[in-house]
């Protein structure tokens, strides 16, 4: 079984800045794709980022030049730096991963439990 746990958000004022950071553990042998996505109350659920095993990154365009997504293959650790923030940027942020497992069924994708990061005055 593979999991999530994520760590960070919080309370933030505009402009400031939070670090999120999510860990996969379990049965894995190789991790694929991790990113962070955001549910906003009433909203669908968004891609904010994502990133390959080769470090290949994608933003969403709202957040393009304000948050940096970065990988640590060898501890199956994504990280989410966001700055500049914005009330708008208030939301429930979810890790996922997928990839293939060392044990049968070979192929996964998880999701973390969220971490609500509000960002007001």
């Amino acid at each position: 079984q593979v999991k999530l746990a994520e760590y960070g958000g919080g309370f933030v004022q505009p402009g400031g800045s939070l670090s999120l950071s999510c860990e996969a553990y379990g049965t894995i042998l190789q991790i694929h794709n991790m990113g962070w996505y955001r549910q906003a109350l009433g909203k669908q659920r968004e891609l904010v980022a994502d990133i390959t095993e080769g470090g290949s990154m994608n933003y969403a365009d709202s957040v393009k030049g304000r948050f940096t997504i970065s990988r640590d293959n060898a501890k199956n650790t994504v990280y989410l730096q966001m700055n500049s923030l914005k009330p708008e940027d208030t939301a429930v942020y979810y890790c996922q991963a997928d990839g293939l497992r060392t044990i049968l069924p070979r192929s996964f994708e998880v999701w973390g439990q969220g971490t609500l990061v509000t960002v007001s005055s």
